[in-house]
């Protein structure tokens, strides 16, 4: 699979505190080389090859916050 760049919406991140949690965790996620998180905008954009849709909404999940539909 080829490198690619996704962008979520994620649910309650108000501060620089929630981004690093969210930005630690899917940093973890097998195959994902950036991340970049702004509570300012509610987004997380994550870049990589082979890391699914699930695995983000997981490692969001355990950083304390929830991807919005």
């Amino acid at each position: 699979m080829a490198a690619n760049t996704k962008e979520y919406t994620v649910d309650g991140m108000t501060c620089g505190h929630c981004e690093m949690s969210v930005k630690e965790e899917v940093g973890e996620i097998s195959g994902v080389t950036g991340v970049e998180a702004s509570h300012e905008t509610g987004k997380v954009s994550v870049s990589g090859e082979d890391f699914t849709d699930e695995q983000v909404a997981a490692a969001v999940e355990e950083a304390g916050y929830a991807l919005k539909a």
